[in-house]
């Protein structure tokens, strides 16, 4: 006789359209699939869509697909890409998807997947996040939908969501771990080789890589080492050879903010890893420049929505 798998086999059923990001399926398959190496039986994988067939995404490679239905499934998984907009208008897909929390045990997506899910009605009063490009948007045209723009990934309830393209790797780790344990979530980021773990509150991206600047690239790198120094206008105008008023009107030509507001975006994100380390805010204060701890709270404020104790709180949940 055959032994039976140590876990009961979980049916992982991924939903495509036409124009989907690859990499948003890609990443997840892989994940599952090499959790089934190390726990035999643990995951069997299904490509659905509103219509069977190959479902060309937007590099142009397809994905097999069969049709998407009722069938119950224990996760489904709705992708993200360029495609989303035109899926958002497909009734079958939003009739199907609707119904997914009465057929699935959790419901998922992965970058802009989460506007067909707030589509469907199933954020509705949910904390989600998707990338952080999309997420002002996803903000606007979902009033009702709670949206966490710097978080990798986010679980509400039976609802997971995660960041841009990469982070769906993390949501499927996420999902591994809480499924098989952390071990098996960490060996299969080793086989992957990508992090064991990134937590679901880490910042989805630099502030350097929003500074996108190549004429100021030197000096928002010099400003990150820097701080705590005097970071004025006239001091950097000094750094770049140029007037104040010149420096500021390029400066913000070019990165589409003051100067004021480049140093505040640095000086909170170099905040956010600290308290994540645990530091005390005092300290932090100091040594990321803002002298004193009211004064970080209001940029906290003005970037996050929350002071820094209350996201001090999420990051270590996280």
């Amino acid at each position: 006789m055959s032994k039976k798998p140590p876990f009961p086999p979980k049916l992982i059923e991924i939903v495509l359209f036409p124009e989907f990001q690859l990499l948003d399926a890609a990443g997840p398959i892989g994940a599952f699939e090499i959790a089934s190496r190390f726990k035999p039986g643990a995951y069997t994988l299904k490509l659905t869509a509103t219509e069977a067939g190959l479902i060309p995404s937007s590099s142009g490679a397809p994905m097999p697909a069969q049709k998407l239905g009722r069938a119950r499934a224990d996760t489904i998984l709705v992708v993200g890409g360029q495609g989303t907009a035109d899926a958002m208008r497909n009734a079958a897909m939003i009739a199907a998807i609707k119904c997914a929390p009465q057929r699935a045990r959790r419901v998922a997506s992965v970058c802009s997947g989460a506007f067909i899910l707030a589509a469907a009605g199933l954020l509705d009063g949910k904390n989600c996040t998707t990338h952080w490009r999309q997420a002002q948007r996803l903000a606007a045209t979902f009033p009702n939908v709670r949206v966490e723009a710097d978080r990798i990934h986010v679980q509400d309830g039976a609802i997971w969501t995660s960041a841009g393209v990469t982070a769906g790797i993390d949501l499927a780790l996420a999902m591994i771990e809480a499924d098989l344990g952390a071990d098996v979530a960490a060996d299969v980021a080793r086989e992957m080789v990508v992090y064991a773990k990134r937590p679901g509150g880490q910042a989805q991206h630099s502030a350097l890589l929003e500074l996108d600047a190549p004429r100021f690239a030197a000096l928002n790198t010099w400003m990150r080492d820097h701080l705590a120094s005097d970071l004025s206008v006239e001091k950097l105008a000094a750094r770049a050879a140029m007037s104040p008023r010149t420096f500021a009107r390029a400066y913000a030509a070019e990165t589409g903010v003051t100067p004021a507001k480049a140093v505040e975006r640095l000086r909170v994100e170099a905040a956010r890893a600290a308290l994540a380390r645990g530091g005390g805010v005092q300290e932090i204060a100091q040594r990321t420049g803002f002298g004193d701890p009211e004064r970080m709270r209001r940029a906290f404020v003005r970037l996050y929505g929350t002071p820094p104790a209350a996201l001090r709180r999420t990051l270590r949940s996280a």
